[in-house]
């Protein structure tokens, strides 16, 4: 038996004194009357009333001195110290919880307020009740977990040790609320839109693909959040509407990307991509100084400040000035050679690809904030086209090297779009898988007509972003490969 086969054999032996003892090891429900955070604010009038008080929460720390047991339990909201002494509990109760509590377990506690000798705000216990046994031991909490995978497979006991990652994803839920609030503020309608698409629309990207049984169908999971839905709403007479939600991509993993990812996009009628550039401006803004307090940030090398004027950069231009190629000669071999010489992988040989490629070669040099702007057309299919034929009302932010949210005066010339819809399935069918599905339904709506619309999107890469860290690391349970793993073993295996 390895050593922790007969740690969690001795807490099973626990579990079952608590059972012998008559008490639940895993009870039905917790009697609080005070979460910790209250708890603690309000200590002073719970001594002077000399109220009975019962907490909850997870055993994190037990240190024992003869007859008294100081206890540190955590509930969520914060920790608090807890006196367990043979003086206050019956010789049963004091003699059970040296027998058979651990850290790890969740305990119930009544008694009183008061203060330690070193004045620390305490819970003088009077009687206590075991909620649930645990009967794998937790790490260390100074240690907590050092190997990534078993951190991110284990996500409860990392979140658990690590306050530090507890406050960042306290700040995700803030970020998004602020932007939903944001968005409420400026006029615009929240609603939903399907996650289930016959034909993928809004992106370029590999989607997911499943079966609909009911229907006799391939369906797709959808790569953006309801921007072909959302200019239907267009058309149908709102004028502002929102949705937050999960976008799926079957692409490449990296510190930006994943699969499966948490987005905004905003429609907004009568608007174009000029005053979609003040409102997003406005929001990252805003998100930059509700959530973090300082519109100053320092991200993979690159120091910025939102608060700054963002600077109106071309795309054309800003690869020529970089690169010495001028997109509106440059033919795919230029583009090839050039991209060898500066030694940038690329993947697919399409014009498209390769200018996106030579792209991000260049705006990893650029630290913002930024607006990019005039995109050729071939890799905004869904944009208006502006006077010179050769590019499009197209917008991204750039901050600290990385594109940080995308938008457009969206296409609204049903013939237009039904011509580029035609060269998105001419890469599709010449083996393109990130090409756009037409969606020619979508081009019958636009016959009836869509109001001019300036429709934007970012993803919850921002908040990575803000945070300096690896999008990975922002998600609460980012998907892992399987691992083998053995069905536990029951009491009578033991």
């Amino acid at each position: 038996m390895t050593a922790l086969e007969e740690i969690k054999a001795e807490r099973i032996r626990k579990r079952d004194l608590l059972l012998k003892e008559g008490m639940d090891p895993y009870a039905t429900k917790g009697d609080l009357t005070h979460y910790i955070n209250s708890f603690l604010k309000d200590i002073q009038s719970l001594i002077d009333s000399d109220t009975v008080v019962t907490l909850v929460g997870r055993v994190m720390s037990i240190r024992s001195h003869g007859q008294l047991v100081f206890v540190d339990i955590y509930d969520g909201t914060d920790k608090v110290q807890v006196l367990v002494s043979k003086k206050s509990l019956s010789d049963k109760l004091f003699n059970l919880f040296i027998e058979a509590v651990d850290t790890g377990d969740f305990v119930e506690f009544t008694g009183v307020a008061g203060h330690t000798k070193r004045g620390l705000p305490a819970l003088m216990a009077k009687e206590w009740r075991m909620l649930t046994k645990s009967i794998n031991a937790i790490p260390n909490e100074h240690f907590g977990i050092k190997n990534e995978d078993e951190r991110y497979r284990k996500r409860y006991l990392d979140i658990l040790l690590d306050q530090d990652l507890r406050d960042m994803f306290a700040r995700k839920e803030k970020f998004w609320r602020v932007t939903r609030q944001f968005m409420r503020d400026s006029g615009f309608m929240e609603i939903d839109t399907p996650t289930l698409e016959i034909t993928t629309g809004g992106a370029e990207a590999r989607p997911f693909q499943t079966h609909h049984n009911d229907f006799g169908i391939d369906v797709y999971l959808r790569i953006s959040v309801g921007e072909l839905w959302q200019k239907r709403l267009m058309a149908s007479g709102y004028p502002k509407t929102f949705e937050i939600g999960r976008a799926y991509r079957n692409e490449g993993t990296s510190p930006e990307h994943l699969q499966e990812f948490i987005n905004l996009e905003f429609y907004w009628a009568y608007a174009d991509y000029n005053e979609g550039m003040s409102l997003v401006k406005e929001l990252y803004r805003h998100l930059a100084k509700e959530v973090y307090g300082t519109t100053k940030f320092s991200v993979h090398g690159h120091d910025f400040d939102l608060a700054d004027d963002w600077e109106i950069l071309d795309y054309v231009e800003e690869i020529k000035k970089r690169t010495d190629i001028d997109l509106n000669i440059a033919d795919k071999e230029a583009l090839i050679r050039r991209l060898n010489e500066l030694s940038v992988k690329y993947e697919g040989d399409s014009l498209e690809r390769l200018t996106d490629s030579l792209w991000k070669y260049c705006r990893k040099q650029i630290t913002g904030p930024a607006f990019v702007v005039h995109h050729p057309i071939s890799i905004a299919p869904l944009a208006k086209q502006r006077k010179d034929k050769k590019t499009v009302e197209m917008f991204h932010p750039l901050i600290a090297g990385s594109e940080v949210g995308r938008g457009y005066s969206e296409l609204n010339d049903p013939e237009d779009q039904a011509t580029r819809f035609r060269e998105q399935q001419q890469l599709l069918e010449a083996g393109d898988e990130e090409a756009m599905m037409p969606d020619w339904e979508f081009v019958e709506m636009l016959e009836y007509g869509m109001p001019p619309t300036c429709g934007f999107g970012f993803g919850e890469r921002l908040f990575a972003f803000f945070e300096g860290k690896p999008l990975r690391e922002t998600q609460l349970f980012p998907l892992l490969k399987p691992r083998t793993h053995s069905e536990p073993k029951s009491n009578a295996d033991q």
